[in-house]
C-alpha cells in the first residue's frame, strides 16, 4: 500500500474516531450530570444540554415540584401558609436543591429558612425585588435566584413568598460538568496526537533513520549489514533498492579485490616466467662473451638455446597481450565459414610434428559429416585447440604420451574433445583450471613453465564463439577437455546474431 493512500486512511481514522469518542463522551458525561442534577434540585423533565449552555434554563426547572405545590396552596387556600410546620417540610425539601423558603405576611416575617450567612445579603435583595417582577436573579449584588409570590391571606392582608435559590451552589455543578467535559475531550485529542506520532515515527522516521544509518555504513566502507523492507510502500521499494545497491557494491568490491590479487599474481607470474628465459639466454650469452662455447658446434648449440629462450619469451607476452585484449573485451573476431574436417586435420598434421619431438603421439577422430561447416574464427580457434594441446602435453608423465582429439556430432553444435593419457588433475583442482594464473603445478620453479593463462584464454575465446568449454578428469589416467561450437545454418545472419549456448 502506497504512502499516500495510508495517509488518507488514518486522517479519515484520525477524524473519525475522535470524533466519535468525543461525541460518546460528552453524552455520558451529560447523562450522569443531567441526571446528578435532576435528582439533586428536583427537575422533573430533562432540560437538555440547553441547562449547560443556558443555567436560565435550569433555574426555571429548579425545584418545579415544591414550586408547583406552593402555587396551588396560594391559589386554593393561602392560610395552609401560616402552618409552620407545613412551611419546614416545604424548606427542607428545598434545601436538597440549595434552596430555602422566605414567607412575610405584610412587613411581618413569619417564616425564614435562611441561615445566618445568607440573611445579610439578602436584605438588600428584597429591597431590590421589591419593585421587580415576580421571578428576579440578582446576580450584581447577591449570589441568589429569588422567585416571588404574591397574594392575599384571606384575612386580606397581603402576603408575600420567597423561594431563594443559591446560585454559588448550583452553578459549580454544571461547571464541573463542563469541566469534566474539556478534560475528556482534552485526554482525545491528546491520544490522536500520540497516535499520529506513533505511527510517523514508525512508518516514515524509523525506516528513514535506519536509511541513514545504512548510508553512513556504506560511506565509512562497511558493507556487511542488511536492510530489510518491512512494508510494502514506497520506503519500503526504497529500502529494497539500498538493499540491492549495497549487494551490488559489496560484490563489486570483492569482484574489484579479487581482480587486483589476480592481476598481483598475474604480474608476478609473468615476471618469473621472464625472469627465467632472460636468466639463461645471459648465462649462454655470458658463455659465448666468455669463450666457453669454443666450437662452432658448442656457439650453434648456444645460439639455438638463446633462440628458443627468446621465443619462449615472446610467447609470453603475446599471451599477456591477447589476454588483456580479451579481459577489456577489445578482441575483433572474424567470424566466417569454415569446413569442420579440412580445419582439424591442418590442425591435427601441424600439431603432430609439433608433438613428435616430444615424443607424443597424437590421433585423430572425426564422427560428424566431413561436409559440416562451423562459425567461427579461424585464428582464435586454433589458438585454443594449441593452448589445449600443448598443455596437455606439458603435463604427460607417461614414457609413451597419446592425446586424442574426437570430432562428435550434435543437433545444434559440434563437440571438440582433446583427451590426454597424463597425470590427471584432482577433483578440487578441476574447477579452477580455466581460472586465469592458475596451475595445478604450485611450484614455480618447475620445468613444466607457461603463464597459467593458456586455459583462461581458451575459455573465453570459445565463449566468445557462442560455446562453451569443461573438464573431465582421472588422477593417474589422463584428462579430457571438451568444447562445442555452433553448426553453419543456411538463412541465418551471423554478422549480426549474438551467438549463445
Amino acid at each position: 500500500m502506497k504512502i499516500l493512500t495510508k495517509i488518507k486512511i488514518f486522517y479519515v481514522v484520525l477524524c473519525i474516531i475522535p470524533i466519535i469518542l468525543m461525541g460518546f463522551a460528552v453524552a455520558v458525561i451529560s447523562t450522569i450530570g443531567m441526571n446528578s442534577i435532576e435528582g439533586q434540585y428536583g427537575i422533573e423533565q430533562s432540560t437538555g444540554l440547553e441547562a449547560y449552555y443556558n443555567p436560565f434554563v435550569l433555574l426555571k426547572h429548579t425545584a418545579a415540584e415544591i414550586t408547583n405545590e406552593v402555587d396551588e396552596v396560594i391559589g386554593s387556600e393561602p392560610d395552609k401558609l401560616l402552618d409552620a410546620d407545613y412551611l419546614r417540610e416545604l424548606n427542607e425539601g428545598l434545601k436538597k436543591c440549595s434552596s430555602f423558603l422566605v414567607l412575610k405576611k405584610g412587613e411581618a416575617v413569619l417564616f425564614s429558612g435562611v441561615d445566618k450567612e445568607s440573611e445579610k445579603m439578602l436584605d438588600k435583595a428584597y429591597l431590590e425585588v421589591d419593585s421587580k417582577k415576580s421571578n428576579y436573579i440578582a446576580l450584581e449584588t447577591v449570589p441568589f435566584h429569588i422567585q416571588q409570590r404574591q397574594f392575599n391571606f384571606t384575612d386580606g392582608e397581603s402576603g408575600r413568598l420567597f423561594i431563594i435559590t443559591k446560585i454559588d451552589e448550583m452553578v459549580p455543578k454544571i461547571k464541573n460538568t463542563m469541566l469534566q467535559m474539556i478534560m475528556v475531550i482534552s485526554i482525545i485529542f491528546i491520544i490522536a496526537g500520540a497516535m499520529l506520532v506513533f505511527w510517523m515515527y514508525r512508518y516514515i522516521i524509523s525506516p528513514v533513520g535506519k536509511l541513514k544509518k545504512a548510508a553512513e555504513n556504506i560511506k565509512e566502507g562497511n558493507l556487511n549489514f542488511s536492510v530489510q523492507a518491512q512494508k510494502n510502500d514506497e520506503i519500503g521499494e526504497l529500502c529494497t533498492a539500498f538493499e540491492e545497491m549495497r549487494v551490488k557494491l559489496k560484490e563489486q568490491i570483492e569482484i574489484s579485490m579479487q581482480y587486483e590479487k589476480d592481476n598481483k599474481e598475474l604480474i608476478s607470474n609473468i615476471s618469473h616466467d621472464l625472469k627465467t628465459p632472460i636468466t639463461a639466454i645471459r648465462g649462454y650469452i655470458e658463455g659465448i662473451m666468455d669463450g666457453v662455447a669454443d666450437t662452432p658446434q658448442k656457439q650453434e648449440k648456444y645460439l639455438r638455446t638463446v633462440y628458443a629462450k627468446a621465443t619462449d619469451m615472446q610467447y609470453l607476452i603475446e599471451e599477456l597481450f591477447l589476454y588483456s585484449k580479451l579481459d577489456s573485451n577489445s578482441m575483433t573476431y572474424s567470424f566466417r565459414k569454415v569446413n569442420l574436417n579440412d580445419y582439424f586435420e591442418d590442425c591435427a598434421e601441424e600439431l603432430s610434428m609439433d608433438l613428435e619431438s616430444k615424443d607424443i603421439g597424437l590421433g585423430f577422430f572425426n564422427y560428424v559429416d566431413k561436409k559440416c561447416v562451423i562459425i567461427a574464427d579461424p585464428e582464435q580457434l586454433k589458438r585454443v585447440i594449441m593452448n589445449i594441446v600443448m598443455n596437455s602435453a606439458k603435463y604427460i608423465d607417461k614414457p609413451k604420451g597419446i592425446i586424442n582429439i574426437r570430432l562428435h556430432d550434435e543437433p545444434e553444435f559440434v563437440q571438440i574433445e582433446i583427451e590426454d593419457n597424463g597425470q590427471g588433475i584432482a577433483p578440487e583442482e578441476l574447477p579452477h583450471i580455466f581460472e586465469r594464473c592458475y596451475r595445478t603445478d604450485t611450484s614455480r620453479n618447475s620445468s613444466k613453465g607457461g603463464s597459467g593463462l593458456g586455459l583462461s584464454i581458451a575459455k573465453k575465446i570459445i565463449e566468445e564463439h557462442g560455446g562453451r568449454i569443461w573438464a573431465t578428469s582421472k588422477v593417474g589416467i589422463g584428462t579430457s577437455i571438451c568444447f562445442v561450437i555452433r553448426k553453419y545454418e543456411e538463412n541465418v545472419s551471423y554478422e549480426q546474431q549474438d551467438i549463445n549456448c
